[in-house]
């Protein structure tokens, strides 16, 4: 079983070691939005949660469930006292509030970004100082102890925003005690993959899942999107495109980033799956269209191709991926003629982030040699696959099942020892659906829109000029027989 806390729902999947999808259950989530502040109830998690296993265990064979996983949005983080009772609001993975914390964390030597979970965590502190017996708890942390019945360690995939060192594989405890965060807040870390213990009788009394069922530490949601897509080779990168956009690789050494923009996951076995997250997503596509039909506007939209505006569609405030910008904000150059003309702005807008975030992973060196793969929602829309890689210029894999509680269930194989390694699990139980080509022609012709907002976002001083003509370079480098 594989289970994943997203954004705006939770998702859960049993799957057989063959790959075969037994069973599948979801359940919304709401949030709080203001600004820069994104608030979710952890006790709507919970529930959440909950519902989706019901739904997912309703028709599943007879017999044990071998094992699962959890995976959540990278940097959501909130306060729980030792008993594992929240006592905050979980603030989610895009809430900007805690500029201020970032700022003294960097003078620390810390290279975190205002919306990673340290600096939230400060922030936390310091709203319920007064509270005794506190305790950090990153999003998957919450499920996974009820499940358990005890507090258990966290995974270093999700602790790396909260300021976990991969390299040596252990908390700074003397940077991070200097600013407010004691030995005692802070989780056991181990490795993904890691057994955390037995789902509990209580856990079984609220779920289902049998008692016994192993509990397997997980990754991130762009993490558990990597595994799922089965790009586990080096050079490999997958494309997370849901409420936002997450691009995920595998390296054999970490990719160097002084901005931080960039950063590495540590995978079960010791590879690096670097990347980053963007704001922007299909989370714009709601906003501007909250009651449309998306597969209907999708038949209109390749009349406007390319659109009569320009667009940088982020979701909200601030930007992380492939720049770092806390003020940057959403922007539409022209005016559209229709809304399928702004409905085909936002498409592209998100395709042409997608071609600069992999600019910017060029810039940095970090090798594409392997398939790039499409999954999250997003992927689910057959035009949009198509325009995506007719904008990037690049043949795209498709897996079969494209969701992070796939990936889960595919880390709680291999972490049951069902697999001798994640790779093999992969194999087995992921599948390809199809591969696109691009299209030369569609490639050229989005080329100078790609370009203008290469221009436009340089003008607004968000991208750097060093990132902004190595992404002129290596255009005019594909443009070249």
């Amino acid at each position: 079983m594989g289970i994943d806390l997203g954004t705006q729902s939770v998702r859960a999947v049993l799957v057989g070691d063959d790959g075969a999808m037994l069973g599948s259950g979801a359940a919304p989530l709401g949030g709080s939005r203001d600004g820069v502040r994104h608030e979710q109830s952890p006790d709507d998690w919970w529930e959440a949660a909950r519902t989706a296993i019901g739904e997912a265990l309703r028709d599943r064979p007879a017999g044990p469930v071998g094992a699962l996983a959890v995976c959540g949005t990278s940097g959501t983080v909130l306060l729980t006292d030792g008993a594992g009772r929240p006592l905050t609001p979980g603030l989610m993975y895009d809430d900007g509030r805690a500029t201020a914390e970032t700022a003294l964390a960097r003078e620390r030597g810390l290279g975190v970004q205002p919306t990673w979970a340290l600096p939230k965590a400060m922030w936390l502190l310091k709203e319920f100082a007064s509270t005794s017996d506190l305790r950090l708890t990153h999003q998957p942390d919450l499920i996974v102890s009820r499940l358990v019945g005890r507090r258990t360690a966290t995974d270093s995939s999700h602790a790396l925003k909260t300021g976990y060192d991969l390299t040596s594989e252990a908390w700074p405890h003397e940077k991070l005690s200097a600013l407010g965060l004691d030995r005692d807040l802070l989780p056991e870390v181990v490795r993904p993959g890691t057994r955390l213990g037995e789902v509990g009788a209580e856990g079984e009394a609220a779920t289902g899942i049998p008692a016994g069922t192993p509990v397997i530490a997980g990754m991130t949601d762009g993490c558990a999107a990597q595994i799922a897509s089965g790009s586990l080779g080096v050079g490999s990168w997958n494309s997370v495109l849901g409420t936002t956009l997450v691009l995920k690789g595998v390296t054999a050494s970490p990719v160097h980033d002084d901005t931080g923009v960039v950063y590495n996951h540590l995978a079960p076995e010791g590879s690096w799956l670097p990347g980053g997250a963007s704001g922007v997503g299909a989370g714009a596509l709601s906003r501007a269209f909250p009651h449309a039909d998306p597969a209907h506007l999708d038949t209109l939209a390749p009349a406007h191709e390319p659109s009569t505006a320009l667009a940088y569609p982020l979701v909200s405030r601030g930007e992380r991926f492939p720049f770092l910008a806390p003020d940057a904000t959403p922007f539409l150059l022209g005016e559209p003629r229709s809304d399928a003309d702004h409905w085909a702005a936002l498409l592209q807008g998100v395709g042409h982030t997608e071609r600069l975030c992999l600019d910017y992973l060029d810039h940095l060196g970090a090798p594409q040699h392997g398939p790039l793969t499409f999954t999250g929602g997003g992927s689910r829309s057959a035009y949009w696959n198509q325009l995506r890689t007719d904008i990037l210029g690049r043949s795209v894999h498709i897996p079969r099942h494209s969701e992070p509680a796939l990936g889960m269930a595919v880390l709680a194989a291999y972490g049951a020892g069902a697999a001798p390694t994640l790779a093999d699990a992969a194999k087995r139980m992921v599948g390809l659906s199809h591969v696109l080509r691009p299209d030369p022609a569609r490639t050229a012709r989005f080329l100078q829109p790609y370009l203008r907002m290469v221009d436009e976002l340089e003008r607004r001083g968000w991208l750097p000029a060093p990132v902004a003509t190595h992404a002129r370079t290596r255009a005019d480098a594909l443009e070249t027989p």
